[in-house]
């Protein structure tokens, strides 16, 4: 077992004020190609409103597990649901992720690259198409062993980060979640019978 932790142990609730929803969901890009600093921001548009859950309807990515999708960035929030957030990650030659304990499930599928997982002390060798799962309350951390960079999306069960979250580099992630600037929505770690007793979540589907 290690014996050194991060520092940071996560919790994940907030007090904004509540905002409108302005804007509205749109997820068909491309993820094979590396793109610019514009272009990244319409990767999870409607995603910005911290106030407000995202619209009950489909979203799509499509090519997002595809083996090269170079995504340019550290961390990229695209999809926070009211149970569960989508990230894509982008771990630089012999970089890492960050020796850490997340209050959160999380589920790290693996796209292109080589690694190795260090999951409350066992070792493991990751590469494209692994799934490594870390239940809440777990060290871990995951280093990129290979000569190209170490691609992943990974799902958190409830959001870990802030809804529009992007990080350029580990050290930016960590300044911003250490100041408490990551802090993910109050309305997604909310409890399942609170969301249908206040009726945002309904078995019929049918929403006013």
């Amino acid at each position: 077992m290690l014996t050194t932790l991060h520092p940071r142990i996560l919790t994940r609730f907030t007090t904004k004020a509540i905002k409108p929803l302005t804007t509205t969901l749109t997820t068909s890009r491309n993820f094979h190609t590396t793109p610019t600093t514009a272009a990244m921001s319409n990767f999870a548009e409607g995603h910005k409103d911290q106030s407000k859950p995202v619209p009950h309807q489909l979203v799509h990515f499509p090519g997002l597990t595809k083996e090269v999708r170079e995504f340019g960035v550290f961390r990229k929030v695209l999809h926070t649901g009211m149970y569960s957030q989508l990230v894509a990650m982008e771990i630089p030659v012999g970089g890492d992720i960050g020796d850490e304990v997340h209050t959160v499930d999380q589920i790290l599928i693996f796209t292109a690259g080589e690694g190795e997982a260090d999951v409350a002390g066992r070792k493991q060798k990751v590469k494209a198409h692994d799934v490594v799962v870390v239940p809440a309350g777990t060290q871990h951390q995951f280093y990129n062993t290979g000569k190209t960079p170490l691609e992943l999306v990974t799902v958190y069960s409830p959001a870990e980060h802030k809804a529009d979250t992007v990080h350029q580099t580990k050290d930016e992630g960590e300044e911003l979640e250490d100041a408490g600037k990551d802090e993910a929505p109050e309305w997604s770690q909310q409890s399942k019978s609170y969301n249908e007793e206040k009726g945002l979540v309904k078995e019929s589907g049918k929403y006013d």
